[in-house]
C-alpha cells in the first residue's frame, strides 16, 4: 500500500480522492486559475499633486504597504507653495507612521516608499568636499 493511499484511508474518500490519485501517478494537475490570482507583491505607480486633497489616494496606497509612490509636485509648486509645503508634510508624516522612506529628486519629483524600502541618498560627502558624485542627482532631505 502507498504511502498517499494511507492518507487517503485516513482522511476518508471525497472530492480530494482524484488529486490523491493523481499524486500516485507521480503527477498533480493544478488549475490555471490559481495562476491567475497569482500578482506581483509591489507596484511602482506615479502620481501627480494638482492640489493638497490630491495626495489622498497616495497616501491609501503608502499605507497598504504594496505600493511605491513617484510624485510629480510640479503642479502645485507652479500653484501654490503654502499648500505644497503641506502636502509634504503630511506625506512625511505618513511615511514616518508607516515607518517608510521619503525623498525628493530633482526639483519636481518626490519618491516615497513602505518600510520594506529604503531610498538610497547617495556616499555622505563631507562638507570640504561639497561635490556630487558624477552622473548622481542631489536627493533632497525632508525634515520638519
Amino acid at each position: 500500500m502507498g504511502f498517499f493511499s494511507k492518507i487517503k484511508e485516513k482522511l476518508g474518500s471525497g472530492s480530494s480522492s482524484a488529486m490523491f490519485e493523481e499524486a500516485e501517478h507521480g503527477y498533480v494537475e493544478l488549475s490555471k486559475e490559481s495562476e491567475m490570482e497569482v500578482r506581483s507583491k509591489l507596484t511602482v505607480r506615479p502620481f501627480m499633486i494638482e492640489e493638497f486633497e490630491g495626495i489622498k489616494p497616495i497616501l491609501d496606497a503608502l499605507r497598504e504597504g504594496h505600493t511605491i509612490a513617484l510624485i510629480n509636485i510640479k503642479p502645485l509648486k507652479d500653484k501654490d507653495l503654502v499648500e505644497l509645503k503641506r502636502a509634504i508634510n503630511k506625506l512625511k508624516k505618513t511615511c514616518d507612521a508607516i515607518e517608510g522612506d521619503i525623498a525628493g529628486f530633482g526639483e519636481n519629483w518626490i519618491a516615497a516608499v513602505p518600510s520594506f524600502a529604503y531610498i538610497y541618498r547617495g556616499p555622505k560627502a563631507s562638507k570640504e568636499e561639497g561635490k556630487k558624485a558624477e552622473g548622481m542627482q542631489q536627493v533632497t532631505e525632508y525634515e520638519e
